[in-house]
């Protein structure tokens, strides 16, 4: 039978890598955790190397440099499919997803394809977190759901669990997004595709550690994807309705 995976980007988190991976595996005790290191100059490579050297579940992919949360995301999956590994998850590495959501993901795949970690449906929430930094994360929701037509409540979360058919129905090389702005377009693909969508509430805590990653460049290519899908939206409509009048 088939094992769970999470994968785990990180740059810079030797300040929770250790304790994270321990906590995921005494919830999940048969997952697999891959985490995904882009060099980081704190060591925090040869701390998941180390790791995983007295822990089969535990994988580290090294990456010669910060190449992006997106292409991070797909690294890992690739490295869960070579483990035949299903369903896969994916989570941050700095406490904000706190592993304890792990089996409430895992379970509503009894119902879904896709389950988001969310912060905007009954019982969710934000910790730690300033009123500044929640009306933008609360903005980009509504902007990207509006323009898009999500369905989900929380767009940009990271905190995921797919079922493995819905990663391979994807062409993973193909998406264009590869920072933060690549959650966007991997909802919008898994909903353009038919895929069940559901949401958990969880409660997001700002890391207490470490330095975020979220910059303002990726607020601007967040927009601009955003954007590129709503285009691809419209195309996409033309072309079905197109189709029915052709019929």
């Amino acid at each position: 039978m088939a094992s769970a995976a999470i994968i785990i980007p990180t740059y810079n988190e030797r300040e929770n890598i250790e304790r994270l991976i321990r906590e995921i595996r005494a919830r999940l005790t048969d997952a697999r955790v891959i985490v995904v290191d882009d060099n980081s100059p704190d060591g925090t490579g040869q701390i998941v190397d180390a790791i995983a050297a007295r822990d089969p579940c535990v994988y580290a992919v090294h990456r010669p440099g910060k190449l992006g949360l997106g292409t991070a995301h797909i690294a890992g999956m690739r490295r869960a499919f070579e483990l035949h590994a299903d369903p896969i998850l994916t989570m941050d590495a700095d406490f904000s997803h706190d592993p304890r959501y792990l089996p409430a993901l895992i379970a509503a795949l009894d119902r879904f394809d896709v389950v988001i970690g969310s912060r905007y449906v009954r019982g969710g929430g934000m910790e730690g977190r300033d009123c500044k930094l929640r009306l933008v994360s609360w903005g980009a929701n509504l902007f990207a759901r509006t323009m898009l037509g999500l369905h989900a409540h929380d767009c940009t979360a990271g905190f995921r669990a797919y079922r493995r058919a819905v990663l391979d129905s994807i062409e993973l090389d193909r998406i264009f997004s590869n920072g933060y702005s690549f959650l966007i377009e991997m909802l919008f693909l898994c909903q353009a595709r038919g895929w069940r969508i559901g949401e958990v509430p969880i409660v997001y805590q700002d890391r207490q550690l470490g330095q975020s990653k979220i910059s303002r460049a990726e607020i601007y290519k967040a927009t601009y994807t955003v954007m590129r899908l709503t285009y691809r939206r419209m195309r996409m409509t033309r072309d079905t309705l197109l189709g029915r009048v052709q019929k």
